[in-house]
């Protein structure tokens, strides 16, 4: 039995164990270390689709080893796809080759060159639609450590909904993104990547995660948020009340009470104070007197 029959005959069986409920893969690992002796090719690769088999596995498993090995046994095929990705020279000159050998044969019969063209079409479809190689692959260990610190910080809440990508793929994107603005992993670039990280993982903010898992905030403009865009609505409230409180202050310090010369700071001992005079007992007992200095901001009152 050849390689690509033994991979069919592992599909076949896998193939009956990616039941939602997870159910009926006990020999499911035996399988797997099986496929990871075998010598898969591209050729193999694209013709059986195994890898789609392995990926439906691993999104219904519940065995964590189960998922761990299909997940190894998925990125190194993508890996070799990314290794020998389909180019435009070799499409035309694979057209140019047929045309020639075409026109060499000119004695063949129109059903044998049908045969040879559906042939090809079946060939060259799933090396498209299969496993596309992944955009963001990196061998910087900073880079890989800061994309491993991302994905921890996505699976806070555990693994995102179905039809979502991956953590994985998230953390890739994100770290893309950032290093694509510093053009290096310097400083500046690690404090960026820190910052996602301790965003995303709050659990005061869970808002922040599931908008980037689910697409509505894009890798591109996450990478480049300030912290306070990346805040929380609670802590967003708080600083606008601080904000206001601030300015409310300032107001009263500048623009109400009258100045004068008559009174002395206890603090720093100078006479450029402000009062504002207050009724705050009853109508038959004087007014209080609020005094500021304006040199070191301290009050106090006359009753």
């Amino acid at each position: 039995m050849n390689v690509e029959e033994e991979v069919l005959k592992i599909q076949k069986k896998l193939g009956k164990m990616t039941s939602s409920d997870g159910t009926g893969q006990e020999q499911a690992l035996d399988l797997l270390r099986e496929l990871q002796r075998l010598n898969v090719d591209l050729d193999i690769l694209t013709k059986t689709r195994i890898g789609m088999t392995v990926n439906e596995l691993r999104k219904c498993s519940k065995d964590d080893e189960v998922i761990s090995l299909a997940k190894s046994l998925i990125k190194s095929w993508k890996r070799f796809l990314a290794a020998t990705p389909p180019t435009k020279e070799s499409s035309k000159d694979s057209s140019k080759s047929s045309s020639k050998s075409s026109s060499k044969t000119n004695s063949k019969s129109d059903g044998n060159n049908k045969k040879e063209s559906e042939k090809e079409k079946e060939v060259k479809k799933p090396t498209q639609t299969s496993f596309p190689a992944p955009p963001n692959s990196t061998t910087d260990a900073v880079r890989l450590k800061c994309r491993e610190m991302l994905t921890n910080a996505l699976r806070v809440d555990g693994e995102p909904p179905e039809g979502c990508q991956t953590p994985e793929e998230l953390a890739d994107e994100l770290e893309e993104a950032i290093f694509v603005e510093f053009k290096n992993t310097d400083m500046k670039y690690k404090n960026r990547v820190r910052s996602r990280v301790a965003n995303l993982k709050d659990p005061k903010n869970p808002s922040l995660r599931s908008n980037f898992i689910s697409g509505a905030i894009t890798a591109q403009r996450l990478a480049k948020m300030t912290p306070e865009e990346m805040a929380s609505d609670e802590m967003k409230t708080l600083r606008d009340r601080f904000v206001k409180e601030a300015i409310n202050d300032a107001q009263l310090a500048t623009n109400q009470g009258t100045k004068t010369d008559l009174l002395k700071c206890g603090k720093c001992k100078k006479r450029n104070c402000t009062y504002n005079q207050l009724q705050t007992r009853s109508s038959d007992e004087p007014m209080t007197t609020f005094v500021m200095c304006n040199e070191c901001g301290h009050r106090w009152k006359f009753c």
